[in-house]
């Protein structure tokens, strides 16, 4: 890994734990909703960060389903959360 590579990875780190605290520190639901949704994110630009990196083709499989899985989680949580209204 790169000198970039691992600055770019620092700032990830950090973009998540304070994505996290947020979660945890939030009293709402839809905060909390858009906290765990940055978290997701997040570290869906890790992975890439690793498939640019490493040049690991065998995790774009992976990137794309992670994608997918958390956009329909999120839409699912805010379908609840209007249903619900929060």
């Amino acid at each position: 890994m790169t000198v970039m590579g691992a600055i770019a990875a620092a700032m990830l780190l950090a973009a998540i734990a304070i994505s996290v605290a947020r979660a945890l520190k939030s009293t709402s639901l839809a905060d909390r909703a858009v906290a765990l949704d940055l978290a997701v994110i997040i570290a869906l630009n890790g992975l890439a960060l690793r498939v640019a990196t490493a040049r690991d083709t065998g995790a774009v499989d992976l990137l794309l389903i992670f994608g997918l899985v958390g956009f329909i989680t999120i839409v699912t949580v805010a379908r609840f959360i209007e249903r619900r209204g929060d």
